[in-house]
C-alpha cells in the first residue's frame, strides 16, 4: 500500500477503504508517513468530502491513536456532552452539577481555552484550589462517589487528532466538516462515554456561521455516534451573542454560580435544561423529555444542583468560600463601560467581537501557552432585541492594564448596532436532531 496512490484516489473523489485509512492515520501517529502527504490528503478530503462511512473509519482511526478512557468500572449508564465552541459558554459548569444531582453519572473530560472561545478547564481552575489533573482511579472514584467529576484531557487521547489539527490550522483545512466531525468525535469516542449530547453552535461567535453548516455538521457527528454505538443527540444552538452575560473566567464561574441558584441568566439556564434533559433522556433517567427537563427545574429551584455544585468543588481541592461568597474572587484593577450613543434596540450583537475583546485584555490565549487572567473580561449589560437608552451602560470591560485597552474597546463598541424598529427575538435552540 502506498501512501501516494491514496491521495491520488481521494484527489480523483474515489472512496478510501477502513484499512487504508487506518494505514494513514497509524503511519502519520507513529511517524512514518510525513507531514507533507497528510497535508496533500487532508487538502484533497476538503475538497472532496469524505462519505458516512468514511467519517466514522477516520473518527475510530483516530480514536485509537492514543489512549481509550474504559470508564467500565463506573456504575450506570454514563453521558457526555461537548460545546463546538462559543463565546460565555459557561453550560458544562451549570450542566454538571445539574445532570448529576439527578443520579445521572457524568464522567466530564474538558479542555483549556483558545482564541476567543473559553475552556470550562480554565474557569475551574479560577476557583482556587481546584485541582483538574485527576489520576484515572481518581477520577472515576469521584464518580462513583459524588456522580461527578470534571477533569483535564489525557495527555495521550487521540494523538493523531492532535497531529493532524496542526496541520489543518496551517493549510487552510480546518473548516472541512468531516474532518471536524472526526476530530470531535474521535475525542468523545475515546472519552468512554455510552451516550454523547453534542451542542452545535450557529453563528458569529461560533465555527458554523450559518444555520445549514451547522445542520450538515451535526448531522453527520450523530450518524457517526450512532454507527459506532454511542447513542447521540445534537442540538443547534445560537451563538450569534453570548450566552449568559459573563466572559471571562471568574466572571463565568461567578454566573454559574448564580445560575444553579436559580438568579442567572435566563438563555444560560434554559440551555443547560435543555442539553440537561437530552441527557437524562439518553442516560435513561426520564422516559421522555419534558419529564426530564421538569426534573432539572426542580434541582434548581431545591438547590439541590447548587450543593451538588459544592460537592464537586470540594471533591477535586476546591476553596468552598468562594462558592459560598463569590465576592472574594479576585476582581481585576479597572473596569470601563461602554454606553448607547442613541436610543433604540439592540439589532445586532456579535459574539465574535466580544470574545475577541475579552481575549485582548487577557480573558483568553491567543496561543497556546499564554498566561490567562482569571479576573479580566466583559460582562454585557444588553442583549438582542433589548430596548435602550442614549446613555444606557451596553457592556463593560474588566481589565488590568491598559495594553490592547483601546483595540478592546473598538471590538466592544463595533459589536452592539442598535435600531430605531422593535427587534423580534433569537431562537436560542433551533433544533433537536437525534
Amino acid at each position: 500500500m502506498r501512501v501516494y496512490d491514496l491521495i491520488l484516489n481521494k484527489r480523483d473523489n474515489k472512496k478510501l477503504n477502513k484499512k487504508e485509512i487506518d494505514f494513514l492515520i497509524e503511519g502519520f501517529t507513529n511517524g512514518d508517513i510525513p507531514d507533507y502527504q497528510i497535508s496533500a490528503l487532508a487538502m484533497a478530503i476538503y475538497f472532496n468530502g469524505m462519505n458516512d462511512r468514511e467519517t466514522a473509519d477516520l473518527t475510530m482511526a483516530m480514536a485509537r491513536s492514543g489512549d481509550q478512557i474504559d470508564l467500565s468500572l463506573i456504575d450506570g449508564v454514563k453521558v457526555d456532552k461537548h460545546s463546538t465552541g462559543g463565546v460565555g459558554d459557561t453550560t458544562s459548569l451549570v450542566l454538571v452539577p445539574l445532570v448529576s444531582a439527578a443520579g445521572l453519572p457524568v464522567a466530564k473530560m474538558s479542555g483549556r481555552g483558545l482564541g476567543h472561545t473559553g475552556g470550562t478547564i480554565d474557569k475551574l481552575e479560577s476557583i482556587p484550589g481546584f485541582k483538574t489533573d485527576l489520576s484515572m482511579n481518581k477520577f472515576i472514584e469521584n464518580v462513583n462517589q459524588i456522580k461527578a467529576a470534571i477533569a483535564g484531557q489525557t495527555g495521550n487521547l487521540t494523538p493523531a487528532d492532535k497531529k493532524l489539527y496542526s496541520l489543518r490550522d496551517v493549510t487552510a483545512t480546518v473548516d472541512s466538516i468531516p474532518l471536524i466531525a472526526s476530530s470531535i468525535m474521535s475525542k468523545k469516542i475515546a472519552g468512554g462515554a455510552d451516550g454523547i449530547v453534542l451542542d452545535v453552535k450557529v453563528g458569529s461567535g461560533a465555527f458554523m456561521k450559518s444555520l445549514e453548516s451547522a445542520e450538515k455538521l451535526a448531522h453527520i457527528m450523530v450518524n457517526i455516534g450512532n454507527k459506532l454505538g454511542r447513542k447521540t443527540i445534537a442540538v443547534l444552538t445560537d451563538m450569534e451573542q453570548p450566552l449568559g452575560n459573563a466572559v471571562g473566567n471568574n466572571l463565568e464561574v461567578k454566573e454559574a454560580i448564580k445560575t444553579l441558584k436559580g438568579n442567572g441568566p435566563k438563555d444560560l439556564e434554559e440551555l443547560c435544561l435543555t442539553l440537561g434533559a437530552n441527557m437524562l433522556l439518553i442516560g435513561k433517567r426520564v422516559d421522555n423529555y419534558k419529564d426530564g427537563y421538569q426534573l432539572l427545574k426542580g434541582l434548581i429551584k431545591s438547590n439541590k444542583a447548587y450543593q451538588q455544585f459544592k460537592k464537586i468543588v470540594k471533591n477535586q481541592g476546591g476553596d468552598l468560600n468562594y462558592i459560598e461568597d463569590p465576592d472574594k474572587f479576585k476582581k481585576a484593577e479597572y473596569k470601563v463601560s461602554i454606553e448607547a450613543k442613541e436610543s433604540g434596540y439592540i439589532d445586532k450583537l456579535n459574539a465574535l467581537e466580544i470574545g475577541l475583546a475579552a481575549m485582548l485584555v487577557g480573558a483568553g490565549r491567543e496561543k497556546k501557552g499564554d498566561k490567562i487572567l482569571n479576573e479580566v473580561g466583559v460582562i454585557v449589560n444588553k442583549k438582542y432585541g433589548e430596548k435602550v437608552k442614549k446613555g444606557d451602560k451596553l457592556a463593560t470591560l474588566y481589565y488590568n492594564s491598559d495594553k490592547n485597552l483601546e483595540q478592546a474597546l473598538g471590538k466592544l463598541n463595533r459589536s452592539f448596532t442598535i435600531s430605531n424598529n422593535s427587534v423580534k427575538k433569537r431562537n436560542l435552540v433551533y433544533k433537536i436532531i437525534e
